[in-house]
């Protein structure tokens, strides 16, 4: 009897991919094709569109060793180098609009491969504010979170979770995925009333936000409430797993694992838009973070996963 072996990096025995891995990257080997959201610069003197949000303000993403006040370079998980995002020291109240340069963000661009049925991101990551004065900062991080921007042969969708870290300075600590409020408008969702920004599209920036930490483009995961590894001090970094499956056929969520913990979220579906042109077979994974605060706040990747079924 014929007996197959199969072998496999040993990195990947800290993720549980599904039977096709596109992308394996691990950010001691660079930056595996992973850059900084931009605008579109296609206007007069390479300006970006008109809109509410300066997406140009955002701090760029880095390979970054982790460097701290006391505790020198920190590294990564495994090895040297972790992705950083990162964002500038200021913010708004929750309830206004995104400050700019508020955010980080980090975009691998791709195109479908193969046929696929579902869709799965994993990631170990990390958490922390600039160490740059007393304390131990964790109300200074508002969120993180990640999405997949999806465009099929019919519609748009942007599938994803957000951790909801703090709220104008208490600490709130619940998962959200993303989905448009229902009736919400476009002048709603954007502040213009013919803008191209449909509900929808770009949760990360758009929708009005409420004092409870709801918004037009995020709802609570149930019973999404979790302690997440913070420790003591901002220098002391704990690495966190995280998981995301989708059903593609069905545009549909699956579940979330955070840690050792799974969030069955099946039937909820991502808002669909209409499709944009020129972007069919589309699959962008997307990493975001957002400070609370005037504090510069990162979000490190030490190595990120993105598999089929």
């Amino acid at each position: 009897m014929q007996k197959h072996v199969f072998l496999r990096e040993r990195g990947l025995e800290k993720f549980n991919p599904l039977d096709r891995i596109i992308t394996y990257d691990d950010f001691d080997r660079g930056f595996n094709g992973w850059m900084d959201l931009t605008p579109n610069f296609v206007y007069p003197d390479f300006q970006q569109a008109p809109g509410p949000i300066d997406v140009a303000s955002w701090a760029p993403t880095m390979l970054s060793s982790a460097p701290m006040r006391f505790a020198s370079s920190h590294g990564s998980m495994e090895g040297t180098y972790s992705l950083k995002l990162s964002t500038k020291p200021v913010a708004n109240r929750w309830e206004e609009p995104v400050a700019p340069g508020s955010m980080g963000c980090a975009i691998k661009r791709l195109s479908r491969f193969g046929n696929p049925n579902k869709l799965q991101i994993e990631a170990w990551y990390t958490y922390t504010p600039q160490q740059d004065r007393e304390g131990l900062g964790e109300e200074d991080i508002r969120a993180f979170g990640f999405y997949f921007d999806v465009q099929d042969s019919e519609f748009r969708y942007k599938p994803g979770v957000r951790y909801v870290n703090s709220i104008n300075g208490q600490l709130v600590k619940k998962w959200q995925y993303w989905q448009a409020a229902e009736g919400v408008t476009t002048e709603e969702w954007c502040g213009l009333e013919d803008g191209w920004y449909l509900p929808g599209i770009d949760n990360h920036f758009y929708g009005r936000r409420y004092p409870d930490g709801s918004s037009d483009g995020y709802q609570w995961v149930p019973d999404g409430a979790q302690e997440l590894v913070y420790n003591e001090s901002p220098d002391k970094l704990n690495w966190n797993y995280f998981r995301l499956l989708i059903d593609y056929n069905k545009r549909e969520y699956i579940e979330l694992q955070s840690q050792d913990r799974i969030f069955d979220l099946r039937g909820i579906a991502p808002t669909a838009t209409p499709g944009y042109k020129g972007i069919d077979n589309l699959i962008n994974p997307i990493f975001y973070i957002e400070t609370d605060t005037n504090r510069s706040v990162n979000l490190f990747l030490d190595s990120v996963v993105y598999s089929i079924e």
